[in-house]
């Protein structure tokens, strides 16, 4: 597995990513496997050569993070682990439980340090754009999440190109901590992403970790139109096994060539 540099940064990272979203104990959702099962998955992922895993605050209310930091330090030391997490969601009750406020932003870093029983996170996203929040005061407050060395670095996810764009400017006028990261909505079924977003990624040397790569199964047949199948092990080997995958011109104009533009998605 080929280790990356994040974007410009210095941080290197598994070029492939797991997602931890299906993990985690108790959870309300059918397709979560709980710890047991997750085990050798999180296993298979670390011989693999996986350091990076991605979670979030929302994932089933925070098993999600329990699971990755149970069961990530198993088998990989806090040191070559990459953990990332998220913040932007419903996570306690009332108006101040959600969103990008500096109230609930600086909350909810503790809560995911706790879940995760962890100092400090190598990447800390925000999850959404938050409309009802001056970007000032949520940049600022995740500067502030960075200088008490809760989190290493900052990324986003899925949100417009110039909102984005209007996110890094305030960081850098201010001199607070710009975002390393997109993490945006990106496969052969939805690619409405290169009109802008990726391109300004690619010029602003920003990493770029796409989310749902494979439409959640429907690319790869293990997800219908009448649901969603649980996690397997021989997904993940698939993963590992597209990463030494190289695809000729000839195949690449094959595999594009069927697409249809569409609205935009994802962003709320």
């Amino acid at each position: 597995m080929d280790q990356v540099r994040l974007g410009a940064t210095g941080l290197h990272v598994s070029r492939v990513c797991l997602g931890m979203m299906s993990y985690g104990n108790d959870s309300d959702r059918p397709w979560v496997l709980d710890e047991a099962g997750a085990e050798p998955i999180i296993r298979r992922a670390v011989e693999g050569g996986i350091t990076f895993f991605d979670t979030a605050d929302v994932y089933s209310q925070g098993a999600s993070e329990v699971a990755t930091g149970r069961l990530v330090p198993k088998f990989l030391s806090r040191d070559e682990a990459v953990i990332a997490t998220k913040v932007h969601g419903q996570m306690t009750p009332g108006p101040n439980g959600r969103g990008l406020s500096r109230k609930h932003v600086l909350a909810a870093i503790d809560a995911s340090l706790q879940r995760l029983d962890m100092d400090h996170v190598d990447l800390y996203q925000i999850h959404r754009w938050d409309p009802h929040t001056p970007i000032e005061e949520t940049m600022e407050a995740l500067h502030d999440i960075v200088r008490a060395g809760k989190a290493r670095y900052i990324g986003a996810s899925s949100m417009h190109a110039w909102q984005f764009a209007k996110a890094q400017h305030v960081a850098e006028r201010n001199g607070w901590t710009r975002f390393v990261s997109m993490q945006n909505h990106v496969n052969l079924l939805y690619r409405e992403e290169e009109r802008e977003m990726i391109p300004q990624c690619i010029d602003q040397g920003v990493g770029v970790i796409p989310w749902s790569p494979l439409a959640r199964g429907f690319l790869t047949g293990t997800r219908t139109r009448e649901g969603e199948r649980r996690t397997k092990l021989e997904h993940l080997e698939d993963a590992l096994a597209a990463a030494e995958l190289s695809l000729s011109a000839d195949e690449l104009e094959r595999l594009e060539e069927p697409y249809v533009p569409h609205p935009v998605l994802g962003h709320e």
